[in-house]
């Protein structure tokens, strides 16, 4: 939308006086089933949960109230601790060393579920708590396993060791992981647990962690067949975290995702095995019956696709991590019921996302419920919506007025960060391209408005360089889908669409930039003709106070439905309808 205007043509322009509308619409929407348990958690279980589970509703004190008056929709209700979760008194220390004396409703809804060992998706808003909603618990797990270790001597070897590997689609998310990780320390400072990013240059450790945190292909480059990190890879891990988990089971990721949870099921499958000969003393299997496993007749594995690769626009992916893909030998897809055989579990499977549809038997939530039916599920209250401490301003724009729209929204919300809270601006400016963000850049500092870019055509160090700057200073971040998921900005004030987003997963994961963790924030979307069915749909949920799932389907059945129906109906059109 940028590009069709010069950006030579720079001239005043008033943005519309219409107020923004608070997404009030809303009701907490977390339930637990059993009556023990707050009424604002949910978490949907897809079978009997008969494990007594710890009562809590919430027990955070908001700084400006000293007591929970049951409105927030951020924090727990007042009477939750980190021990009431169930977590150790060690790391309870850790998150108030590290100043997290709160839990927030999607990390008391799910660290239970964590700590009981069951396999677990989390499906909840952007900045709703969930990286440390699921690294908190891990870390207390293999903090104990570890020290229990230490305390018996007899039983710390090599085969006991225990660990987790935390899955992200790119380096710089692996890299945030595990500077969160590595966040949390003991009273003498140091980090509770050794944690490492296997992904980009950064090849395996030489002293092995607890955490191992990678990109997927990254990770099979380091186990290959022919490098002996293999067999004790499988063997020891033991919980497995698969991060912005609707990507890595669709395009690009889809494959190697399957490859190695094809691995450690069938390390399972091996002991399981085992355990079940009926022996006294049961012998874990060898080291090589996984270093040379055929995957159960690997090349018998059929072409066809478990779920039907999803729309994904090129800033979603790290071109260097799929450059690494070379290096992994090709694979081929079974179906899912050869492996969901009965069999005895030992490791315990996480996923996590923002957006994780479930209607269709080919979304990647649906793929989920197939591949881990007892699964618990937890969802947060906002999931596939904004949330209500976000306000939206909506502008249709042409040719003529595009740029000074955006010109006029940088300056309005450039300097008010003090009203959201932050000590300093932050403004995330979205572009669909890379072509557009350095034309939406230019047009900026062409008006005299100095901005950071971040992009794929950049280097990982040039785009690191920016984000630190970006948080450590403040000020007009201009950026592609890239920076939309995963990445943590605190206190981004205003978020502005330049080019309003392709999807409605990308526009979930763009205004989630803001109005995170407790705090309010501003959505400006810029939109033209080409986008109004779009907005239309989202919008017309927005008013029910509905999620915007009607509007995830591949753009062209979308525009088609829309068309047939008329765009005034877009919003009560059912979700079933939208699915492919």
């Amino acid at each position: 939308m940028i590009l069709r205007r010069s950006t030579a043509m720079l001239h005043s322009f008033s943005l519309s006086t219409t107020t923004p509308k608070l997404l009030s619409h809303f009701t907490p929407s977390f339930f637990l089933c059993t009556s023990a348990l707050s009424p604002r958690i949910r978490i949907w279980l897809n079978q009997s949960y008969s494990r007594r589970t710890r009562a809590f509703s919430s027990a955070v004190v908001t700084a400006s109230s000293p007591k929970n008056t049951g409105t927030d929709t951020f924090f727990a209700e007042d009477t939750v601790s980190w021990q009431s979760l169930g977590l150790s008194d060690r790391i309870s220390q850790a998150l108030s060393n590290a100043g997290f004396d709160r839990p927030s409703l999607v990390q008391a809804a799910c660290m239970p579920s964590i700590l009981s060992g069951k396999d677990v998706v989390i499906a909840a808003e952007t900045g709703s708590g969930k990286t440390y909603g699921y690294l908190v618990p891990l870390i207390d797990k293999l903090y104990g396993a570890r020290h229990d270790a230490d305390n018996d001597l007899e039983k710390a070897t090599v085969s006991s060791r225990t660990f987790s590997i935390v899955l992200c689609p790119n380096v710089l998310l692996c890299e945030q992981v595990v500077r969160m990780a590595n966040y949390l320390s003991g009273d003498d400072g140091r980090s509770l647990l050794r944690v490492a990013a296997v992904c980009g240059r950064q090849g395996w450790p030489v002293n092995e962690p607890d955490v191992i945190v990678s990109t997927p292909v990254a990770l099979l480059n380091s186990i290959d067949p022919k490098k002996h990190h293999r067999s004790d890879f499988i063997r020891a891990v033991k919980y497995v975290v698969f991060d912005e988990a609707d990507m890595l089971l669709s395009g690009g990721f889809e494959n190697h995702v399957i490859r190695l949870i094809h691995m450690l099921r069938f390390d399972e499958k091996l002991l399981s095995r085992v355990n079940k000969a009926g022996s006294e003393n049961p012998v874990e299997p060898s080291s090589d019956s996984v270093s040379h496993f055929d995957f159960e007749g690997e090349e018998d594995m059929q072409n066809e696709s478990i779920s039907e690769a999803e729309e994904m626009s090129e800033g979603d992916v790290d071109a260097e991590d799929l450059m690494e893909e070379t290096q992994t030998s090709p694979v081929k897809r079974k179906d899912w019921r050869r492996v969901r055989k009965n069999y005895e579990r030992s490791k315990q499977y996480i996923f996590v996302a923002a957006t994780l549809p479930v209607n269709g038997k080919k979304t990647a939530g649906a793929v989920l419920k197939k591949m881990f039916p007892d699964a618990n599920w937890v969802s947060g209250s906002y999931l596939h919506q904004p949330n209500p401490r976000l306000k939206e301003k909506w502008i249709e724009v042409t040719t003529d007025n595009q740029v000074d729209a955006l010109i006029e929204a940088v300056k309005q919300f450039g300097s008010k960060a003090s009203d959201h809270g932050a000590g300093v601006s932050r403004t995330m400016v979205f572009g669909n391209t890379v072509e557009a963000v350095e034309a939406v850049a230019n047009i900026l500092q062409r008006a005299g408005i100095e901005c950071y870019r971040y992009h794929t055509g950049l280097s990982l160090a040039e785009r690191a360089e920016s984000l630190d700057d970006f948080r450590a200073k403040g000020g007009i971040f201009v950026c592609t889908d890239a920076a939309a998921r995963g990445v943590d900005i605190p206190n981004v004030s205003h978020v502005i669409q330049a080019d309003f987003a392709t999807s409605a997963v990308d526009f979930l994961h763009r205004v989630g930039r803001t109005a995170r963790a407790g705090q309010f924030g501003v959505v400006t979307s810029l939109y033209n003709e080409s986008n109004r069915d779009l907005v239309n749909a989202i919008r017309a949920a927005g008013k029910l106070g509905q999620p915007v799932e009607a509007a995830f389907s591949r753009k062209r059945s979308f525009r088609n439905k829309l068309k047939k129906r008329g765009s005034n109906e877009a919003g009560q059109i059912s979700t079933a309808e939208f699915m492919v």
